[in-house]
């Protein structure tokens, strides 16, 4: 997790990286005119969303920039969408990197192509839909299955949802057993705890009441107890 001053680096480098990256664009391109927004959005959760606040796609981390506030300040100084996809584009292939003080100290917010060619097209065009616009709220997230596979199918093991990922522990493996108040601390607070299981090791996001609400996490919580080892 980044430090308040290393993350208001961040955010600060990103917005003058935006505008620097923006100077060699031109507006009005229409380059997302064949892209697939909803795969962008499952693409940008699977890829994106464990390091990036984006409302839209209910993601609420701070590894990264918020891309809301980033893209929010560049829509006020008049960039367009077309403008803001190129932005986007460039900076998943050459992400920018932050040095501090400290000679040893390189970070990048990100490796370089985390996606490429199609799927990067359809991450841009998402985003550049999305992000900073005013008043955008999230759609709704549906049934406990449908939370399941959006939010949660694309790191863990669930042979009833059919999801085989390895990213997180396998849950049903991990949750038989464990009560509704455990289930319910490892998603929103999942550094909490940390499973003995085996599994790639990458840190779970913190599903907050944005990403997940009350109401929906109580049917999210029953569905893994009644499905988890079964």
């Amino acid at each position: 997790m980044l430090s308040p001053l290393t993350a208001a680096r961040g955010k600060a480098a990103v917005i003058a990286s935006i505008s620097l990256v923006a100077g060699g664009l031109v507006a009005g391109c229409d380059l997302q005119e064949n892209a697939d927004l909803e795969r962008g959005r499952t693409l940008f959760v699977e890829n994106c969303g464990t390091c990036h606040a984006l409302t839209e796609a209910r993601t609420a981390a701070t590894i990264g920039p918020d891309l809301d506030l980033s893209f929010a300040h560049a829509r006020s100084k008049g960039m367009d969408q077309d403008t803001i996809e190129g932005v986007v584009s460039a900076q998943v292939e050459n992400p920018r990197y932050i040095r501090e003080e400290d000679p040893d100290y390189a970070k990048s917010f990100m490796p370089a192509g985390i996606v490429s060619g199609r799927d990067l097209e359809d991450v841009a065009a998402y985003v550049a839909s999305v992000a900073g616009v005013a008043g955008i709220q999230p759609p709704d997230l549906g049934s406990a299955e449908e939370i399941f596979a959006g939010q949660c199918a694309q790191c863990h093991t669930l042979g009833a949802a059919g999801s085989t990922a390895t990213v997180g522990p396998n849950l049903d493996e991990a949750l038989p057993g464990q009560k509704a108040a455990q289930i319910e601390e490892s998603i929103r607070n999942p550094e909490a705890e940390v499973s003995s299981l085996p599994f790639d090791g990458t840190n779970m996001p913190v599903f907050d009441e944005n990403a997940i609400p009350e109401e929906n996490l109580a049917e999210l919580i029953k569905y893994l107890m009644d499905n988890a080892g079964k």
